[in-house]
């Protein structure tokens, strides 16, 4: 937040806050992974990355359905940790290595943004049960599934092929 915000009294404050984050956190991401997916060496890889900017598209427009439902201006907000996050995967797609390595290293950055965001949605999700919106923690819970069952598959991918490739 910035000096001159408002101040943060109720829980109502704090969700709201928490959703312009995520707002900010996935489109910064919206952005970041055509750059992953164009680097990631391994098929299934870029394929799982393309899903999820697919899904994250989506997760946009579900933050906006909250947005309107619960008129709330979403804009505004600069999600600090997510532009870390991005940068962090930026610099680690710059680096000098093997290709197996470097789907080693996309694997690892995604997973860092992958456990923000569901520490996030939880969050988010929680708050709304709280407050009485029922209909935004379902499609807050929806996201968090997502979220989830995408850490999954790139630990799934991570273990079960990607880092054994590059150890070689």
């Amino acid at each position: 937040m910035s000096l001159f915000s408002k101040k943060l009294e109720t829980l109502e404050d704090l969700f709201q806050h928490e959703l312009k984050d995520l707002y900010s956190a996935e489109n910064q991401l919206v952005k970041a992974l055509p750059q992953m997916a164009a680097a990631a060496k391994d098929g299934r890889l870029r394929a799982g990355i393309e899903k999820h900017l697919k899904e994250t598209t989506n997760q946009v427009a579900r933050l906006e359905k909250i947005g309107k439902l619960l008129d709330i201006d979403l804009d505004g907000e600069t999600c600090k940790a997510m532009e870390g996050l991005v940068k962090e995967g930026q610099k680690t797609l710059s680096e000098n290595a093997t290709d197996e390595v470097m789907d080693a290293a996309i694997i690892a950055a995604s997973q860092r943004i992958e456990h923000y965001e569901i520490s996030g949605y939880g969050t988010a999700a929680h708050y709304a049960d709280r407050l009485g919106y029922a209909e935004a923690a379902q499609l807050l819970r929806q996201t968090l599934d997502e979220e989830q069952l995408t850490d999954t598959k790139l630990n799934d991918l991570a273990k079960n092929y990607i880092n054994q490739k590059a150890m070689q």
